[in-house]
């Protein structure tokens, strides 16, 4: 496969954004963060989101000159309207208000309204634990899952993530779809023709199927079967009750080329580790928890993985298909 340097990937992927109508603080910010999802080798929301984008784009499902605007805010809660554009650009807005938030609250609660798909939702809070703070994000999505009992699909995979500074080493970052797995790798697999394993999904007439497009036609199934929809409602609450953001039943698919603007929304949760009992107590809790989780030797840290493939990439590149290479530059 062809590998490539970040710039050039980001370069390429921001290129075919602007061809396909979003402005140029839009497609830069947002393939920056697609390219960094890519080298931490989360495929299935990377530069396969690319194509898309600009479909969405060009369809108007996603308004390539939104501009996102800070439409409410108090000393430590903030809303963002995304303007139906794409979701990276207000993301970023409401995360740096958030951090400026938190530094004189001591916490902050950012929503982002009328927005789009958001990504990776761990790389949103990068800043976060640059800033020495502990972030958390929600995001909801079109309905992909039923409630629990139901037969229908109505909550999003609405993933959860959090992040944890280290003093002298890259954070703790938990990422997870509250579904038993992302409907992003459904796609991938759809794409490259692998089957999926039993118990991702169920098809649109509500059996099981290994088939990603029979999948991506149906419904996701909940992690842990009951908790994870609840969760799922958790988040629902969280990312369209407060915002005035659309349910998951309420948008169209992702993954359909034309239909109304999504209209879903985000939540980030910012903690100044200095507000409770102050950073050198929060850093000594943490390395005291993780010298005893790595005790056992088959433990991995979350987000380790990660950080070595975003090292390996700085320095080596990333291998990309020839397939999604040659979509990447037809766009």
């Amino acid at each position: 496969m062809p590998r490539l340097i970040l710039p050039e990937l980001t370069d390429l992927a921001a290129a075919a954004l602007l061809r396909a109508g979003a402005n140029t603080v839009m497609a830069g910010v947002t393939a920056r963060a697609l390219v960094a999802a890519e080298a931490q080798g989360l495929a299935s929301h990377g530069l396969s989101r690319v194509p898309q984008y600009c479909s969405h784009l060009r369809n108007g499902r996603v308004d390539g000159n939104a501009q996102p605007r800070l439409v409410a805010a108090r000393p430590a809660a903030l809303l963002v309207d995304a303007g139906h554009g794409l979701a990276f650009p207000a993301c970023e807005l409401a995360l740096a208000e958030a951090i400026r938030a938190a530094r004189s609250s001591g916490a902050a609660f950012a929503g982002v309204t009328n927005s789009h798909h958001f990504g990776a939702a761990a790389v949103h809070l990068e800043p976060v634990a640059a800033a020495g703070m502990v972030g958390l994000a929600f995001g909801n999505s079109p309905a992909a899952m039923p409630a629990w009992g139901g037969k229908r699909a109505l909550f999003g995979t609405n993933p959860i993530a959090a992040i944890f500074p280290r003093r002298a080493a890259p954070p703790l970052v938990i990422d997870l779809a509250l579904s038993e797995a992302a409907r992003g790798k459904l796609m991938v697999a759809a794409r490259e023709g692998q089957p999926i394993p039993a118990g991702w999904a169920l098809d649109r007439n509500g059996k099981p199927t290994t088939d990603p497009r029979a999948g991506l036609d149906g419904m996701m199934l909940p992690m842990g079967g009951v908790k994870g929809a609840m969760l799922a409602l958790v988040v629902e609450l969280l990312c369209c009750a407060l915002t005035g953001a659309a349910f998951g039943f309420e948008a169209d698919s992702f993954f359909a080329d034309e239909g109304k603007r999504p209209r879903i929304g985000q939540a980030f949760l910012v903690v100044d580790t200095a507000a409770l009992a102050g950073r050198d107590v929060f850093h000594e809790r943490i390395e005291t928890l993780i010298a005893a989780m790595l005790a056992d030797e088959d433990v991995r840290l979350p987000g380790a993985r990660r950080h070595g493939l975003a090292r390996l990439a700085q320095e080596q590149g990333i291998e990309v298909s020839a397939v999604l290479l040659d979509q990447l530059a037809s766009l």
